[in-house]
């Protein structure tokens, strides 16, 4: 079982930007489509981003579309979301999640499709 770790979140202002981390223990990261989702105080965890093994697909919520981009270093076992143009409303913990295999275009952002979850890490954005 892949184990993920999490970095990078903090306190910024709208407007601000972040780069969060998420540092792989897996000799085959590789194998694993990776994603990043978030949840709010009261709100269930939604989809972000997620990129496919090789870094040549990837996928973003409505919501972060033209602002984060996701990407992956396989030599580092490493997987970034930079933010960018942050908004009180991305106010979140944001967690990062694999899943091992072929992982299909529509199941990218499916949450139950991931394997494994990191601790999280706290975002927030004031206004």
């Amino acid at each position: 079982q892949v184990q993920l770790v999490e970095s990078g979140g903090g306190l910024v202002q709208a407007g601000g930007s972040l780069r969060l981390s998420c540092a792989a223990s897996s000799r085959i990261f590789s194998l694993y489509a990776m994603g990043w989702f978030r949840q709010a105080p009261g709100k269930e965890r939604g989809f972000v981003a997620a990129v496919n093994w090789n870094g040549g697909s990837t996928y973003y919520a409505d919501s972060a579309k033209g602002r984060f981009t996701i990407s992956r270093d396989n030599a580092e076992n490493t997987v970034y979301l930079q933010m960018n143009n942050l908004k009180p409303e991305d106010t979140a913990v944001y967690y990062c999640a694999a899943a091992k295999g072929s992982t299909a275009a529509q199941d990218m952002a499916v949450r139950q499709r991931y394997d494994a979850w990191g601790q999280g890490t706290q975002v927030t954005v004031s206004s």
